[in-house]
């Protein structure tokens, strides 16, 4: 498939999931030498091309739809995994859930409760708040000093990048189901992953983990 198409497919996929509802979440492609991003306003499940902003990779407008105010955070994302694709940004209700309590640990929001999310996500560090579509997101995006592929914005949401649309989507979805799991379990004796075997998945699956001591 096309750029275009991939983008589109990935919309869909988002509210099929449940994680786009109504006109909120925002998906975007990079197409060589510039960025194909779902339009302000519009609805991901039913995108068309002319729903499609066309950028620059450094988020300068050259055609199509007016993007979404939140051009600095996907631009971010690509400067700091140059080899992704697709960038995912959702506010599904488990990741909000989870951005607006304080982190399991200073490198991840998310613990390590199941072998999926390190498998696919890896650490997924909570960054602090700024209002949606602001600039200095990008800041805290490029400045976050430990690697990620997913992180959660402080009581507004998640943003995912991946080599592929495809594999950002799923990505996402895990990390939806990674947070639900994460909230059930809140204020309960956890059973997490031990560290030693968190080393070996996000080693075998190449997804980032930053080792410290254990937390609880």
């Amino acid at each position: 498939m096309s750029a275009l198409e991939d983008l589109i497919a990935a919309g869909r996929a988002l509210v099929d999931a449940g994680l786009s509802p109504g006109t909120s979440g925002n998906v975007s492609v990079r197409d060589d030498d510039r960025l194909l991003m779902s339009g302000t306003g519009t609805r991901l499940g039913a995108l068309t091309p002319e729903d499609i902003a066309v950028l620059t990779l450094a988020g300068e407008i050259v055609g199509g739809a007016r993007p979404s105010k939140e051009v600095p955070l996907h631009v971010a994302m690509y400067a700091r995994n140059p080899e992704h694709r697709a960038v995912v940004h959702v506010h599904s209700p488990s990741t909000v859930a989870v951005s607006c309590l304080e982190p399991w640990a200073p490198h991840s929001a998310v613990p390590p409760l199941t072998p999926y999310s390190l498998m696919r996500v890896g650490q997924v560090p909570l960054l602090d708040f700024v209002p949606p579509g602001d600039p200095a997101m990008g800041a805290l995006i490029t400045d976050c000093p430990v690697p990620f592929r997913a992180a959660l914005l402080a009581n507004h949401g998640a943003v995912v990048s991946a080599a592929e649309a495809a594999a950002a989507v799923d990505s996402t979805i895990e990390l939806e189901e990674a947070c639900r799991i994460t909230l059930l379990t809140d204020g309960r004796q956890r059973r997490l992953i031990a560290p030693e075997r968190v080393a070996e998945i996000t080693a075998r699956w190449g997804t980032p983990w930053t080792a410290t001591a254990s937390v609880s």
